[in-house]
């Protein structure tokens, strides 16, 4: 048996509509995974256990990821928690783990982000979900969305914006600027200290 499926292969395999699956996906019933260039598809596993013949995926821990840059913005940290609680509880899912932390989405350097993309490609980690996708990350997504597919593990994005505050976008936009600006500043001081020493 191949190993990932398209949205059609699927379908057929299921014997449901493709506009069914492209609802389940909505609904988080049963959600495809997507490649780099955001193309749809399903892997084994999933077909396995919508047939019950795998319990692996139910060993797995369901993660729920909460973040924010700052100490200031912890009430927003409290808010993203139980909007998320919420939609835990009403999707009937048990056993969910939460992890909350403080830091920027553009430091992959976060301590508790990297243990649990630890533990997600030592395949201990079956779903992480999120409020939005910078939680994860502010640029990339994408690629932890990919890597994390291949150790078997979705990622499950509320798409709530009002669950990503504006204020955090704005310090990122001030770091990138800052970031640059430095690196032309420093890119001056070379060419000063190149035509000095050709003199």
């Amino acid at each position: 048996m191949q190993d990932t499926f398209t949205v059609g292969e699927m379908a057929a395999k299921l014997h449901k509509s493709r506009r069914t699956l492209q609802q389940w996906d909505r609904d988080g019933k049963l959600v495809a995974h997507r490649t780099p260039t955001g193309r749809r598809f399903y892997t084994k596993q999933q077909l396995l256990e919508y047939f019950g013949e795998s319990t692996d995926q139910a060993k797995k821990s369901i993660v729920v990821y909460c973040r924010v840059s700052s100490q200031a913005q912890k009430p927003d940290l409290l808010n993203q928690r139980k909007v998320l609680e919420d939609f835990c509880v009403a999707k009937g899912l048990a056993g969910v783990e939460f992890v909350e932390e403080v830091g920027s989405g553009m430091n992959f350097k976060r301590r508790k982000f990297r243990k649990l993309l630890e533990a997600v490609h030592a395949g201990d980690v079956g779903t992480v979900i999120v409020a939005h996708k910078d939680r994860l990350a502010r640029f990339g997504f994408e690629h932890i969305e990919w890597e994390c597919s291949n150790a078997g593990c979705q990622v499950l994005v509320l798409n709530n914006q009002q669950l990503s505050p504006e204020q955090e976008m704005v310090q990122d936009l001030m770091t990138i600027i800052h970031c640059f600006s430095s690196r032309l500043y420093g890119l001056r001081n070379y060419k000063k200290s190149l035509k000095e020493a050709l003199k």
